[in-house]
């Protein structure tokens, strides 16, 4: 079992030691992807003790709503620096 399969299953353990079904917990993991994402999850489960499925699934959107934030950065990183290089060697030549 690797690093995120370990993951996946305590974040469906700790939904369901919070009396929800463990559908519920699989959804939420599906939905996560990604270790991080789903070890935040984690920390929020329990740190925050939601009380309703309607606040887990609340703060599961944020976090995947943030993640899609972070990736499009990232994209918009790479290519402001693909752009500038082009620019830069294209002025370089130029010369």
């Amino acid at each position: 079992m690797n690093e995120r399969e370990k993951i996946r299953e305590q974040l469906i353990r700790t939904v369901v030691q919070m009396g929800y079904p463990e559908e519920f917990g699989m959804v939420i993991a599906e939905n996560l992807r990604t270790e991080k994402t789903m070890s935040r999850m984690i920390g929020y489960l329990k740190s925050a003790k939601p009380s309703s499925p309607e606040e887990i699934a609340d703060e599961m959107l944020a976090i995947m709503e943030e993640r899609e934030r972070w990736i499009q950065k990232k994209e918009a990183e790479y290519y402001n620096q693909k752009y500038n290089e082009l620019l830069y060697y294209d002025f370089e030549e130029e010369k």
